[in-house]
């Protein structure tokens, strides 16, 4: 059976059209996804800043093994999870969602797919300064 679906021909992967750059962004969806040798946090974001990419989606993961838990807490404490949790080693997927921040990104291609990289966070309150200065390195 055929149907017709308008617009799917423009239809675009909205996280490939994403830039590389630095965002101001908001996290819709958190879950946690298991490796025997790597277990990662899979994240989901939507832009907020700058304002010519809102509503966009980024998706890209955290590494959760032994080596990778520094770039796990850096997120967790810039975007401002609750401390008490993170005190008891305790990662909740439902409090990381709306939680805000500035993430850093930058793509990969490994194998011919191209992977989201998470290079660096910083908090929401940091937005401003950080356009500033990006504004005077230009």
């Amino acid at each position: 059976m055929k149907r017709r679906i308008p617009g799917l021909c423009e239809a675009t992967n909205a996280e490939v059209d994403a830039p590389e750059g630095v965002f101001l962004v908001r996290v819709e969806r958190a879950y946690w996804q298991y490796h025997p040798q790597k277990p990662y946090l899979t994240l989901r974001f939507k832009v907020i800043e700058p304002s010519e990419f809102a509503r966009q989606k980024l998706g890209g993961r955290l590494y959760c093994h032994a080596k990778a838990l520094w770039k796990l807490n850096w997120f967790l404490k810039d975007f401002g999870y609750d401390p008490g949790l993170l005190k008891q080693d305790e990662l909740d997927e439902k409090a990381l969602v709306g939680l805000q921040g500035v993430v850093k990104v930058s793509y990969a291609v490994v194998n011919g797919r191209r992977f989201l990289n998470l290079d660096a966070f910083a908090g929401a309150e940091r937005w401003q300064e950080i356009q500033e200065e990006l504004a005077q390195g230009s």
